[in-house]
């Protein structure tokens, strides 16, 4: 079998852009390739054309194309038409593409079209509470209308996503992202920083970042000890226009709060692994998520997350039991979460340990390379 993701990012030191997505595509395309599947990978928008290789899996990257007029029209036809070449040259046998954006709206593919719901702009907009843009919206339906099948990376996101689009729901398969243990094994999991509390993610008002601040704002108050370690890259905030969602942080951290916030920005994700591995717990207060790679990454390395309890959240935690769901809305709730789990190493280290064995039965990426692969069958035999 030959299989070809069509993707705006990737995580290739050549490839402009990596975030989440990128993250959960490597992760299965790299286990694909291990049980002898042939995987290229097409990458857009990016700086300049080429062909590299990693880790078994070919990566062609597609330079960004500008016209005159109508180029969220024509670019698509230029993806799909170097897509096409590579198809029929390769012998590809099915292609998969994100929802976000509806990129393959417009194209008409040589092989069968799989979209896998990573979280399209109208996903993200009824989370929010936001109105869509009608354009946006008319690009996602038509790419999702063009495809043979759907994956849904949890039963929530797949639900909302078919309410949102009409599609129909015999279509959607479940199959959770999934992570290469070997690289996420934490051989001493109670050795960490004490009061050390750590979020990742992108610094944007959808994932509950300014609840965060007043959060620790109350954490502080009773542990003045505890700090908040934040990493990703700040975004600009879409219902006050400011710049910086950093700086509205920073305009809702009290006086003590700050001196014990340090925000790191980007950074490797090597690093970004040893602060998982430092930290006492990890909070992922979200509003908008499919699923969320971080928190199933922290839960890996056997630490006590705070997550959410909105939808897709609750098939990742079992609350109380291998980590805590708490509405982000509820400040003073979310802060003695956290304040308890401060206090009590002993349910720390319980708490981490059955999040890891959550992470081994749900979201091993060798079991669940298996579960991809049988369902790209199924649709090429339907």
């Amino acid at each position: 079998m030959h299989i070809g993701f069509i993707t705006s990012e990737y995580p290739h030191p050549k490839v402009k852009q990596a975030a989440g997505i990128a993250t959960s595509i490597k992760n299965l395309a790299v286990a694909l390739v291990k049980k002898g599947v042939n995987v290229t990978v097409f990458v857009y928008h990016q700086n300049e054309s080429g062909i590299v290789q990693d880790e078994g899996v070919k990566i062609h990257l597609i330079a960004k194309q500008t016209y005159n007029l109508f180029t969220w029209y024509f670019h698509r036809k230029f993806i799909q038409n170097y897509v096409n070449q590579v198809v029929l040259r390769n012998n590809i046998d099915i292609l998969e593409a994100a929802d976000w954006t509806g990129i393959t709206a417009f194209m008409r593919l040589k092989a069968p079209l799989v979209v896998r719901f990573h979280g399209s702009d109208a996903y993200f907009c009824k989370l929010d509470g936001r109105k869509q843009k009608f354009k946006n919206f008319m690009f996602e339906k038509l790419g999702l209308k063009k495809a043979s099948a759907y994956i849904a990376p949890t039963t929530y996101a797949g639900v909302e996503t078919q309410k949102i689009f009409g599609l129909d729901k015999t279509k959607i398969k479940t199959i959770h992202y999934g992570l290469q243990l070997e690289h996420f094994e934490n051989e001493f999991p109670d050795v960490y920083n004490r009061n050390t509390i750590l979020y990742i993610g992108t610094i944007i008002r959808k994932k509950g970042v300014l609840e965060l601040a007043e959060i620790f704002n109350k954490v502080i108050t009773r542990n003045p000890e505890a700090q908040l370690i934040l990493i990703g890259g700040d975004s600009s905030d879409i219902k006050t226009g400011e710049s910086s969602t950093y700086k509205l942080m920073e305009d809702i951290f009290s006086d003590k709060a700050k001196k014990q916030v340090n925000y790191l920005g980007k950074i490797p994700y090597q690093k970004v692994k040893e602060h998982i591995r430092n930290a006492h717990i990890c909070v992922y207060p979200s509003f908008a998520e499919t699923l969320g790679m971080v928190t199933i990454e922290s839960m890996a390395m056997q630490k006590p997350v705070v997550n959410t309890s909105i939808g897709w959240a609750q098939e990742l935690i079992d609350d109380g039991i291998n980590g805590f769901l708490v509405h982000p809305s509820k400040i003073d709730d979310y802060s003695n979460q956290i304040l308890k789990l401060l206090k009590d190493e002993k349910q720390c280290s319980q708490i981490g340990k059955a999040a890891r064995q959550k992470v081994e039965l749900l979201f091993d990426i060798e079991k669940n390379a298996e579960i991809n692969i049988d369902y790209f069958k199924s649709i090429l035999k339907a």
